[in-house]
C-alpha cells in the first residue's frame, strides 16, 4: 500500500497572476476546469482571473443601482467551488501542510462553517487527500448539504441558522476531545491563511480591476470604497491591502439588521446565508474599518428573486433600461450575500456621496446555484414575481436604500468592535488577553500580512518547482 503523498497547490503570487503557473500545469488545470471538476489540479484554478488572465468583475448598471458611482463586483462563480471561500480553505489547509500541522493519511479536516467556507473545505479536502468533515447548521440551505456530499465530505449539522456558530464550535471542541490524535481544526474564523488570501489575492485583483478600468474609460483607477459583509471576516480583509495603496478608500462592513453584532451587541436569526454569525472574528482588523452599515435578510433575498426569476430578468431589460446581456449575466453570479453587499455598496455611494469617477468595489461570494430552493420558498411565501412585483422590488429595494443603520468608525466606535473579541475568543476559545491585546498594534497586523512571501518560498521549496 502506497503511502499517501503530499499534494501542494498554488502559491499566493500564482493565484493573483496564473499565468506565472508552468505553461504545461496550466494548460491542464485550465481542461481540467471543464472535463474533471474533481481532480487535483484544478486547485491551479484558485484564481480571480479567466483563462486570459482578466479579473472576473461587472460594473453594475446605473438602471439597477440608481447611483452615480461605479459599484464594481467582483465575482466567483468560476472558482473550483463556485465561491471563492475556496481560496481561503486552500490556503489554511496549505500554511498547516507546509508547516507540518497536518498530514494526508494521518488527520481528519474538521471545517466549521456556514455554508461555503465549509463547501470549499469539502472540495480541498479531499483534492490534497484528506478525510474532510464539515460542520454547519442544519437550517442552512439544501444545496450546501449536496455539495459537500458530492465534493466527497461529510458533514454534521448543528443546531440552528446562520448566526449559530457558538454550536459549530461547540461540536468541533466534542470531536478534538473525543479523538485529539487525529482531529484538526481548520477554523476560517481564527486562521490567518484566510486573512493572507484575501489581503493578498482579492486586495491586489481589486486594484488590477479597477487600473483596468481606467483604462476602459471608467473611473480615476483607484478604490474610493470596499464594501464586504462579514462571516469571517476573510473577504474584507482585502480593505487592509486597498487602503495601504489608496489612503482615501473607506473599508465598510455589513451585518444584518437581524444579528446586528458589532452595531449594538445584538444577536438574533437571519438568513443572509454567509455572514453574520454573532461574534467578532480573530482575523477581523476591526481598528482599520470606517464604517459598518446593515442590511435587512429580507431585501437581500426580494433583489435575489428579482435579478434571478425570468419575469425579473424579463422586466430589468425591457422596461427599466438594464442591458439585456448584463441582466443575464447578473442572474448566473449572485447569491444572497451577493445581493447583500451590492445594496451595502449602494449605501456606501450614497453616504459618502461617491460620484461618477469612484469606484465602489464589492464581492460576489458565491452564485445563485446554492439558493433555488430559497428562491422557491420566495416565491411560495411571497409570491412570484410579475411585472409589478419587479417594479416595486426595483424601487423599494435598490433605488430606495436608505441611510439607516450606519456607525462610522470612530476612535470609540472601533475600540467597542475590537472589545467585543474577548468575550469569543478569550472566555471561550482559549485565546490570552496578550495575544488580544497584540492586536492593537498595526504592526501586529503588518507581520502576518508579511508573511506572504515566505510561505510562498517555502511551497515553492516543497513543491520542487
Amino acid at each position: 500500500m502506497t503511502e499517501p503523498v503530499d499534494v501542494y497547490g498554488p502559491t499566493f503570487e500564482e493565484m493573483l497572476h496564473p499565468d506565472r503557473i508552468p505553461g504545461d500545469l496550466r494548460k491542464r488545470a485550465l481542461r481540467a476546469r471543464e472535463e474533471s471538476p474533481l481532480d487535483p489540479v484544478n486547485l491551479f484554478n484558485i484564481t480571480w482571473k479567466d483563462a486570459q488572465g482578466r479579473v472576473r468583475y461587472v460594473v453594475l448598471d446605473r438602471g439597477l443601482t440608481g447611483v452615480d458611482a461605479n459599484i464594481v463586483v467582483l465575482y466567483s462563480k468560476d472558482f473550483p467551488t463556485g465561491s471563492h471561500k475556496v481560496g481561503a480553505t486552500y490556503s489554511v489547509a496549505m500554511e498547516k501542510q507546509l508547516f507540518g500541522e497536518i498530514e494526508p493519511g494521518k488527520h481528519t479536516l474538521v471545517w466549521p462553517s456556514t455554508g461555503n467556507y465549509g463547501i470549499g473545505g469539502a472540495w480541498v479536502g479531499p483534492r490534497m487527500g484528506y478525510d474532510s468533515l464539515v460542520i454547519l447548521p442544519e437550517l442552512m440551505s439544501r444545496e450546501r448539504f449536496e455539495l459537500i456530499t458530492y465534493y466527497g465530505a461529510r458533514y454534521i449539522k448543528t443546531p440552528g441558522c446562520e448566526s449559530n456558530v457558538k454550536e459549530i464550535f461547540d461540536k468541533c471542541k466534542e470531536l478534538v476531545a473525543q479523538d485529539p490524535e487525529r482531529i484538526r481544526v481548520l477554523n476560517q474564523f481564527s486562521e490567518m491563511g484566510n486573512y493572507r488570501f484575501h489581503y493578498y489575492v482579492t486586495g491586489y485583483s481589486v486594484s488590477e480591476a479597477v487600473a483596468e478600468l481606467k483604462e476602459r474609460g471608467i473611473g480615476n483607477g483607484r478604490v474610493a470604497g470596499f464594501v464586504s459583509a462579514m462571516g469571517s471576516a476573510g473577504t474584507i480583509a482585502a480593505g487592509d491591502l486597498l487602503k495601504q495603496r489608496f489612503p482615501e478608500c473607506r473599508i465598510v462592513g455589513l451585518e444584518p439588521i437581524q444579528c446586528p453584532t458589532l452595531f449594538s451587541n445584538g444577536y438574533g436569526g437571519h438568513d443572509i446565508q454567509g455572514i453574520g454569525d454573532k461574534h467578532v472574528t480573530w482575523i477581523h482588523n476591526v481598528l482599520n474599518m470606517d464604517a459598518l452599515m446593515c442590511i435587512d435578510d429580507l431585501e437581500c433575498k426580494k433583489g435575489l428573486q428579482l435579478l434571478t426569476d425570468p419575469a425579473g430578468i424579463e422586466y430589468l431589460s425591457q422596461e427599466a433600461g438594464v442591458e439585456a446581456g448584463h441582466a443575464r449575466q447578473l442572474s448566473e453570479i449572485l447569491g444572497i450575500s451577493g445581493v447583500c453587499n451590492i445594496l451595502g455598496a449602494i449605501k456606501a455611494a450614497k453616504f459618502y456621496g461617491f460620484g461618477p469617477r469612484d469606484n465602489v468595489v464589492t464581492v460576489a461570494t458565491d452564485n445563485i446555484d446554492r439558493y433555488r430552493s430559497v428562491m422557491a420558498d420566495m416565491a411560495r411565501q411571497y409570491g412570484p414575481i410579475d411585472r409589478v412585483r419587479a417594479a416595486v422590488y426595483l424601487e423599494s429595494v435598490f433605488h430606495g436604500v436608505k441611510l439607516d443603520w450606519i456607525q462610522e468608525g470612530t476612535l470609540h466606535n472601533r475600540q467597542r468592535w475590537f472589545n467585543l473579541k474577548y468575550y469569543t475568543w478569550v472566555e471561550q476559545q482559549g485565546k490570552t488577553v496578550e495575544e488580544l491585546n497584540a492586536q492593537r498594534d498595526p504592526g501586529w497586523w503588518l507581520a502576518e500580512q508579511g508573511k506572504v512571501a515566505e510561505i510562498d518560498r517555502l511551497l515553492r521549496q516543497a513543491r520542487g518547482f
